[in-house]
């Protein structure tokens, strides 16, 4: 009954999706890539030839080539993707949004961070506990049916169909185990089990020991620039020296939008033209890292979903250079994801593992969506720890996971 449920929804999504990436604009971004090639090559003095040579690494680059272009055909979704960002079209975080989120900032500090984690997560609640609730008042007894009902529950709030498995036979199992009679009872062991598969890693961002740097992957239109700018906030309002590297040359004015932030944060931004060699810039924030004595580095990169192979040697190369000029630092490279997706989500992950050595995940836009429920399927599935999530357009509503707080939040009756 759950395969065909699956399949049901499957069929409906596969028939509308498409490639992310228009022609023009894949046209545009190698015309860029070539330029930069030509007139923004890293100092040869100071970089070796092994960077010169990185086009030659086939094997690495045709693997995530193959994969990529894969999952784009059969998965990903250009609306869901792009929602509210037309193709070609800036990032939609403007000038006065930024502006807007930090003159905010301080009516919000009284709430609290549970207080916001429930209220940003009240959509989900809604739509995942809210039907749980209903579910477990009209049942008396616990049967068959009650479980193949959470089940649907579960996929329908984005779960994901083999955490959705997962979580069902552990409750069978636990209801079993514990001898469990009454309905209620279900109730709180569920959310017992989903605290179990959220937790398990360290979800704290790995800052220590000095120096640090953070890169930051993603599609454009997640959030990825407002999320580099909070967390700039955050790390200069602990007392840490931060610097930031606008990596991301391709989209018009994305630097700009970041010297924004940088200016608000009081901290400084590494940027070169645009259309200018990524690497290039992140070589140059390295550099200026070292030479300040900075405690954190943080790196925005390309925002397109990558499907050509030139463009994601460029991922490749960034990570080059950064284990080699950099090998002292402690890193964590996080992407950026954007709730709303639901499902979607899975397939950025597993596409953007392949192009990075990923180890964790900032999932936001929490708030604006009733599928939250996709955090369970990220970690069960893709066994990586929620770093941040962002329930709020305000500064602190970006978050340090709390698994425990989480799933208390989720299940959270009022």
């Amino acid at each position: 009954m759950l395969k065909k449920f699956w399949n049901s929804l499957n069929k409906k999504n596969d028939s509308t999706n498409e490639e992310i990436v228009e022609k023009d604009d894949l046209k545009a971004e190698e015309e860029n890539l070539e330029n930069a090639n030509t007139d923004e090559d890293i100092n040869a003095n100071d970089m070796n030839e092994d960077d010169k040579e990185v086009i030659e690494e086939e094997s690495i680059v045709e693997s995530v080539e193959e994969n990529i272009e894969e999952n784009i055909e059969e998965n990903i979704e250009e609306a869901t993707l792009y929602d509210n960002v037309e193709a070609g079209k800036i990032e939609e975080v403007s000038l006065n949004q930024a502006e807007s989120d930090m003159d905010e900032e301080q009516p919000q500090k009284n709430l609290g961070f549970f207080a916001k984690l429930k209220e940003g997560l009240s959509k989900t609640t809604q739509n995942l506990t809210g039907k749980l609730d209903e579910l477990f008042k009209g049942h008396i007894e616990i049967d068959e049916e009650l479980y193949e009902e959470i089940e649907e529950i579960l996929i329908t709030g984005d779960v994901g169909f083999e955490t959705t498995l997962k979580i069902v036979d552990m409750l069978r199992k636990n209801v079993k185990k514990k001898s469990i009679q009454d309905v209620n009872d279900v109730r709180e062991e569920l959310k017992l089990i989903v605290e179990e598969i959220l937790s398990g890693d360290d979800s704290n961002l790995k800052l220590e020991p000095k120096p640090a740097i953070l890169v930051i992957v993603g599609v454009n239109g997640v959030g990825k620039t407002t999320s580099i700018g909070k967390i700039a906030m955050r790390l200069k309002s602990e007392g840490k020296s931060v610097l930031l590297a606008a990596g991301d040359t391709f989209r018009a004015a994305a630097a700009e939008q970041l010297e924004v932030w940088a200016d608000r944060a009081g901290v400084e931004l590494i940027k070169h033209q645009e259309g200018s060699d990524p690497s290039a810039v992140i070589f140059d924030a390295i550099s200026g890292a070292k030479a300040r004595n900075t405690d954190v580095l943080i790196c925005d990169t390309a925002g397109r979903l990558h499907n050509k192979k030139n463009l994601m040697q460029e991922l490749a190369k960034i990570f080059r250079i950064i284990d080699r000029e950099y090998p002292e630092a402690t890193k964590e490279v996080l992407l950026v994801i954007d709730a709303t997706t639901g499902q979607n989500a899975i397939n950025q992950v597993k596409i953007f593992k392949e192009a990075a050595p990923l180890t964790g995940i900032i999932l936001t836009k929490l708030d604006g969506t009733a599928k939250g429920g996709v955090v369970l399927s990220i970690k069960s599935e893709q066994q990586l720890p929620i770093k941040l999530i962002g329930v709020g357009e305000k500064i602190e509503d970006l978050q340090d996971f709390n698994a425990k707080d989480f799933a208390k939040a989720l299940f959270s009756s009022n």
